[in-house]
This record gives C-alpha cells, structure tokens and sequence, in this order.
C-alpha cells in the first residue's frame, strides 16, 4: 500500500502527516477544500527520505487578511524527513510528534522549548529556525484498510484545533477525521473526508514519477546492427582516399537518417574522425553509439579506429575512441554497455577539424504554440496566454549564430492584470505585467552569438542584441570545465539596457553592468549544484543558490534561492527571491527521440532584487552534456 497525500498535499493520511514516503522521485499535485480553505500543492520526493512541498492556499472569510479583505492568498514551503523506518519484524513502528497537546518533551534541555515565540509574518518568505521544535506537543496517528485495489478506509486522530480558523471558518466538534480514498486510474486518486466532526472535505491527487516513462523502451526506430569486419571487407571500396566525399556523403545521409548532423569528416588509413551534433537524442551516449553503427556499415574494413567528437555550438567538446573490434564483439553482450565504455577512450579534444562543406551556412526555422501562466494575483491566482511562437536561427560559419523569435497571442488574459509594481528598487521585473499588456506582438529576443574555445579546458561566448524581453545589450561568458571534472567554474559580465515596454525595438533609460562569478557541481544520483556571486540587474550584490534533480530521460526539478545586500523590507514581499523550476522533455510523453521540452518557473512573487539576465545560451548548459560525467551517466543508451 503506497503513502498518499493529505490535505495540505504532503505525506500523510488525511489532516496529519505519515512517518513514511512516497517513491523516491514522485511528484504530485493535490488540490483539497473543506471549511473555506483550498490548498493547491506541488510535492516532489527529492531524494528516498526527503521531500518538498510548495503549497498555495486560499482561505475565504479570513478576518485577518491584510488589505481589509475577507479572502488570505497564502504561500508556504514545507519539508518532510523520514528519520526512522519500521523494522522487517514490525515490533518498532515509525513515530511522528506533532504540537499543541502536552509540554514539549525537550523542555528537559531547557525552558525555551515550552513555548513558541510568536512569528513575525510581515512580508513573509523568511525561515523563522526559533519555531522548529518549540512549544507543546501531542500525539497523532490513523489507520488505513485497503479495501479493494481501489478503494482506501482512513481514520485518523488530530492534534490540530484550529485555533486561529475556529474563530469564523468552523467549528471543530472533534479531533477524529474520517476519509475514503477512490483511484481512478494509475496515479489519480479522489478522497472524500469527515473532518473535525463538522466538515465534508474532498482532495483530487495526482502524481507521476519522472523515472517511469510511458514508453518503457521508447519508440525511437531500431538502430542499424553492427557489420562485421569481414563483411565489410567482402565489399569493393575501391581507392577510398580519392572517394572520400563519396564516403562523407554517405556517411552524412546516413547519419541524418538517425538524427545526427555531420559537422567535420577527417579520414585515415586505419582511423577515422567524425565531428557530430546530435540533434535528437538526450542522452549523449545514443548519439555517439549509433554513429559508431553508422561508421561500421560505411567505412572500409581497415578502418579500425572510430574518433568522434562531439560538438556544441561549433565547438569541439568531447573525443570519444571505439575500436571497431569492440563494437563487433560486445554488440549483443549481457554487459556490453558498462564493457564499452570500459574500452572507450574519452578526452577533450587537442584541435577542431575543418567543417564539411555542406555544413555552413546553414539555417532552421521552427513554428510552434506557446503557453505563459502567471500565478499569485490575489486579482486573479491563474492567468495564461496561449499564442504561436516563431523562431528562426541562422550558422553563417563555425561558431556564429544569428537568432531571433517573435511571439503572437491568441487567446490569454494576461494583459488584464491591474497591479502596479510598489518596488522602491528599480524596476527590471516587477512590471512584468506592463510587457505582458503591451508587447502583442512581442520580439521577444534578437541576438547575435559567438562561441569559441580559447584553450584546451576553456569555452568562450559574446552574445550581443536583444536579449530577452525585457533587457538588451552585449553579454559576454568564460568557462573552465576539464573534460572529466565533476567541477566547474565561469564569469559572466554584460551591459545592458531596459527594454520598451512593447518589446520592440526601442529601449527605456535604464542601464547596468551585471555580472556573476558561478560555481558548478556534479554530486551525484542526478543532483546538481550551482552557486552565482556578483551584481544583479537591479545594481544588488549577493548570490543564488540552486539545486537540481536531473534524471536520465530528460526531467529535471530544482529549487534556488538568492539574498543579496537589499533588506527584506525593501525587496517587499517574499523578503528575498526564490522558486521552483521544472522541465519536461516531449521524448517522455511521447517516446520519440526529441531534444525539446516544456521548463516552467514557480516563484512565489516577482520582485526586483536578486533578479538575473536571462540570456540564452549559457555555456555550461551547452557543454556539460557532453563531457565523460554525463557520457558515463547515460552510456546505458549506447547500444540503444
């Protein structure tokens, strides 16, 4: 029987939390009302013990919501830590300890455990450490039946009086709650409650993990098989020096077929170079796997040595070396993808090769919807607009990239947005709601790129023109990543000027230097840690603090958090900047090989301080995927 979710969308029964844990990566969306109050939460087990949840909860007849209204717009940010499992025997259950019964059990180490000091909830968005753990304590605790392979009894006892809501939202006559819990398909349950002997309550939940994919396989076409040597050998290649570009056509046609695009060809007597751009695959590892196929079924016999590079943006990140005998041998071996990679040889590569000639100048153009929500607007908590997005990128040469994408809405409502921007900083975000209104159609950016490797562990970039919607001007990047670091470290410092209103082309008076020191790390199970110091679009120093979970097929979940030297009062609500993004990748819905997907933002309020350019592009997004930590971390899918 798997751990539900209760009314505040966190592990637990139906008012009171569980000692135990949803699947290691699940996330969920519960959305619960009862007496007045609706809480609409997102959790997501971030690792087997601990999760996160991010709730906003809207409480009708609140008489001491601000503003003199009768209606609380509440955000709030739980964690969950499951400390102790139950034993294999069962003798030792899991225990939770809750508030608001009997003195605090720690007051034995001291008296500023009996009593909770009252919280200072003025702008919001601070950790208030001195309420862990203080004032009085109480037992809770409930029973589940599954009855059927649907339907889940639940009955729990609450220490929760609801003190401050009892004043006018109900009345609670009794602290057992009563529930029923109906799946109606795979990950979607409704729950229909009793509570506090005076209130019918229901909850819809729904929960997906990112490690189970519709797809268990996929449904990318089977790769080519692997020829053998001496099949090869059997056929009439002929002089293959002098039919190099009837080779490297082949081999180019070929490789289009499996979503590859051939960006260098150098060939030997006995080896081979090919420079590749995976174009469909997320795990690098495929993209290398199925071009050494490719240069199996396409290379004379005598080529034993396969060296392909992999490149971003013109630049040559990573060389990985196959030998063709391995390929044959480990072809259908039960561990042949950990073997394969034991045998590859993977390095930063000493020199880049000559583009092919058909490579540049080349130009992609893409047409596809849009969706913007805009959340928290006590007016109205869910705005969107839905459009068509255009964008076009042209590759005059190696490492030159000329891009731009306009947006047109056509349906939405987020031009009715009434609230002002009170921001004492100046205002690079906190008018968000004045581009949204004016900026149909919008340019949303136009820039022009240049993206070179100054030496053998370094990546250099210099975007200058529009670079997003809201700020323009020139942008320039340097990272140092060894091939085979978990570690790395970049500066970023640009000029740039506030953007009309309108998103066209004109620019306000407002201009700033920005710039960051930033700090990444790999550690480990998919997690990512990412440390940015230095000045912000408002003229603020501090620094952001992010941390992500990055699976295999593509999802990724993460949470960050800035403070910089603006006061609490003067950033204004939510005290310092932070959220929670998400990314879906299209491959997960649909099973087909695609490098794209949906990335969303949550942050609990927009304001000015902490705010960085959001230019596109950055290096260590475009380099890290294909470097030996991440080639090691997906060489399942080499084979595949």
């Amino acid at each position: 029987m798997g751990t539900g979710y209760n009314s505040y969308g966190a592990p637990g029964l139906i008012d009171m939390p569980v000692a135990t844990s949803p699947p290691d990566a699940e996330l969920a969306f519960t959305t619960s009302s009862f007496a007045g109050q609706t809480r609409n939460t997102l959790t997501f087990q971030m690792t087997p013990r601990l999760s996160g949840s991010f709730r906003y909860s809207v409480l009708d007849d609140f008489l001491d919501a601000p503003g003199g209204s009768d209606t609380l717009y509440d955000r709030s940010l739980s964690l969950h830590y499951r400390f102790m499992d139950e034993d294999v025997a069962g003798m030792r259950p899991a225990i939770a300890i809750g508030s608001g019964g009997f003195t605090n059990p720690l007051s034995v180490l001291g008296d500023r455990f009996e009593r909770r000091p009252d919280r200072d909830a003025n702008l919001g968005g601070e950790v208030e450490a001195d309420q862990l753990f203080r004032g009085d304590a109480a037992f809770f605790g409930g029973m589940e039946w599954q009855v059927t392979d649907k339907l889940k009894l639940i009955a729990e006892y609450s220490s929760d009086d609801y003190q401050r809501e009892s004043r006018f939202a109900f009345d609670p006559e009794s602290q057992l709650n009563f529930g029923a819990t109906y799946t109606l398909r795979p990950g979607i349950d409704l729950s229909l409650r009793y509570l506090y002997g005076s209130e019918i309550g229901v909850q819809l939940s729904a929960a997906l993990n990112p490690l189970n994919r519709p797809y268990k396989s996929g449904r990318a076409p089977a790769p080519p098989p692997v020829m053998p040597q001496a099949s090869a050998a059997a056929l009439s290649w002929g002089d293959m020096l002098e039919r190099q570009g009837s080779l490297r056509q082949q081999l180019s046609d070929a490789l289009n077929q499996q979503g590859i695009r051939l960006h260098g060809f150098e060939l030997n007597q006995a080896s081979i170079r090919v420079d590749i751009e995976n174009k469909a695959y997320l795990q690098q590892a495929q993209a290398i796997g199925r071009t050494a196929r490719v240069l199996s079924r396409r290379m004379p016999a005598r080529i034993e040595t396969f060296s392909i590079v992999s490149v971003a943006s013109g630049m040559p990140v990573s060389e990985i070396r196959i030998r063709r005998s391995d390929m044959e041998t480990l072809e259908h071996e039960v561990d042949g993808s950990w073997q394969s990679f034991a045998r590859a040889q993977i390095a930063s590569p000493v020199r880049a090769t000559q583009p092919v000639p058909e490579r540049y100048p080349n130009f992609d153009w893409s047409l596809k919807p849009y969706l913007t929500p805009s959340l928290f607007d006590p007016d109205d908590p869910l705005r969107a607009d839905v459009g068509a997005e255009i964008s076009a990128r042209y590759e005059p040469l190696r490492g030159l990239e000329f891009s731009g994408s306009i947006r047109k809405k056509v349906i939405g409502n987020l031009d009715e947005a009434t609230r002002r921007s009170d921001s004492v900083l100046p205002r690079v975000r906190s008018d968000f709601s004045l581009y949204d209104k004016e900026g149909d159609p919008a340019l949303t950016d136009l820039t022009a790129g240049y993206y070179f490797k100054p030496g053998k562990n370094l990546y250099g970039r210099a975007t200058v023109g529009y670079l997003e919607r809201m700020f323009g001007g020139v942008s320039t990047e340097l990272l140092w990543k060894p091939n085979d670091s978990f570690f790395a470290i970049g500066i970023e410092t640009s000029y740039v000027k506030q953007r009309d209103f309108d998103q066209g082309f004109g620019f306000q008076d407002y201009d700033v230097v920005t710039g960051h020191v930033s700090a990444y790390s790999e550690l480990g199970n998919g997690f990512h840690a990412q440390v940015d110091a230095g000045r912000y679009l408002a003229g603020d120093w501090g620094a952001t603090f992010s941390l992500d979970r990055e699976f295999k097929n593509g999802w990724r979940v993460g949470a960050f958090a800035t403070k910089t030297d603006v006061s609490s009062s003067d950033f204004g609500e939510g005290s310092f900047d932070k959220g929670i993004r998400i990314t879906v990748p299209l491959s997960w819905l649909t099973g087909e090989p695609n490098r794209d997907g949906f990335s969303t933002t949550i942050r609990p309020v927009t304001r000015d301080g902490g705010a960085r350019l959001d230019v596109d592009g950055r290096l260590y997004d475009r380099v890290r995927p294909l470097q030996k930590p991440a080639l090691q971390d997906g060489w399942g899918r080499f084979w595949r």
